[in-house]
């Protein structure tokens, strides 16, 4: 029997979910992918939202904080809470709830004195929502990153060991809007000048393009020597034709397997350029001949020198005086001797004066008696 259907009522068969904004994206997403033939299932989000600091001290005790993130996303979804206190907890897991506030957008602080000391968070502007990952979904995807990684590394270190041959042309940094048919119209001069090879061209996506040498057909039997002779002969005229057209900034041999998976590079990073060719590859500095000056003629940066050396050599004999003169215990004595010396040398000079000369100041002039005037 169908739910809530009766002989008055159909029930919720013509029922249906209205589309919220999460299910019109998700179609949105769905349809691009279908008008673009992308595979949903080759190309996941693998955006971390989350430090590498967090994820470290999350690996460190998963289970712990695996219960810690509960708490906070239960805090994010709540709109009308706008603090969360945590437990007391030692300083190493204090550091976990700080790192992850701030991945979420939270603000927080540790308050209280040990051993009572918490951590607060608190919803600020900046807070939007909580992060769409869990902790754990973002650690296994950077385990599985860190070990494609790994897998990738090993296979170029065994592909340089064995020397695999090229077979074929990487373009690196395209031009904005280029197509696969503009590539073969511009290098079908060159690309089908090989009787028995055939090219096929593709879009990395790490937005370089790839142009692999195959057999034209099934029965057509070229050893990968032959392969790697022809695309090295191509390849002056090729670097040159995507130089002028501009369809990418550089070309460069490289080796591809089945799957178009860029294996070796012509100017691997990895490869054995250190030592002696390092320093050779790098342009020696321009050699330029000194300016001479006439004869008589001083330069200007020699009499700026000269005034410069004169001064710095003013300022080291003033600092050395001042550093040799000796420094007196009591100063107030000091002061005493020098004012004495002063006066002693004042009687000096008055007795050293002829009797004839007039007093030239008028407190040594004698003033006239009154009295004697008076009688006069």
């Amino acid at each position: 029997m169908k739910c809530n259907a009766s002989k008055t009522s159909e029930g919720n068969t013509k029922k249906s979910l209205s589309c919220d904004d999460e299910c019109a994206r998700l179609e949105r997403n769905r349809k691009l992918a279908l008008a673009l033939n992308i595979d949903p299932a080759a190309h996941q989000d693998e955006h971390i939202p989350y430090s590498t600091e967090t994820l470290r001290m999350f690996r460190e005790s998963s289970k712990w904080s695996q219960a810690q993130e509960r708490e906070f996303r239960v805090f994010a979804a709540d709109e009308a809470e706008k603090r969360h206190r945590f437990k007391p907890m030692p300083n190493h897991q204090r550091a976990f709830i700080h790192s992850l506030a701030d991945d979420f957008g939270l603000d927080s602080e540790s308050m209280d004195p040990e051993p009572h000391r918490h951590v607060a968070v608190f919803k600020t502007p900046r807070f939007v929502m909580a992060p769409m990952k869990t902790l754990a979904e973002c650690v296994r995807i950077r385990l599985n990153a860190e070990a494609a990684a790994a897998t990738a590394t090993e296979q170029q270190r065994r592909l340089r060991s064995n020397n695999e041959a090229y077979n074929g042309f990487l373009l690196t940094h395209p031009r904005f809007g280029l197509t696969v048919d503009e590539i073969r119209s511009e290098l079908s001069a060159h690309l089908d000048a090989t009787p028995g090879l055939a090219f096929d061209i593709a879009f990395l996506p790490s937005e370089e393009i790839v142009i692999k040498g195959k057999p034209a057909t099934s029965s057509t039997n070229i050893s990968p020597a032959s392969i790697e002779a022809a695309v090295k002969a191509m390849k002056s005229a090729v670097a040159s034709i995507v130089s002028t057209t501009r369809v990418a900034s550089s070309c460069q041999l490289c080796t591809l397997d089945p799957s178009l998976n860029v294996l070796r590079r012509e100017l691997d990073p990895t490869s054995n350029t250190d030592g002696w060719s390092r320093v050779a590859a790098k342009a020696a500095a321009p050699r330029t001949a000194p300016k001479q000056t006439g004869v008589g003629e001083k330069s200007v940066y020699t009499v700026l020198g000269s005034r410069l050396k004169e001064a710095k050599r003013k300022k080291e004999e003033m600092e050395k005086a001042k550093m040799e003169e000796p420094v007196v215990d009591d100063w107030e004595e000091e002061a005493g001797r020098e004012e004495q010396q002063e006066a002693d040398l004042a009687k000096e000079v008055d007795h050293s004066k002829p009797l004839g000369d007039e007093p030239t100041s008028n407190h040594e002039r004698p003033e006239a008696n009154p009295t004697l005037q008076r009688s006069s």
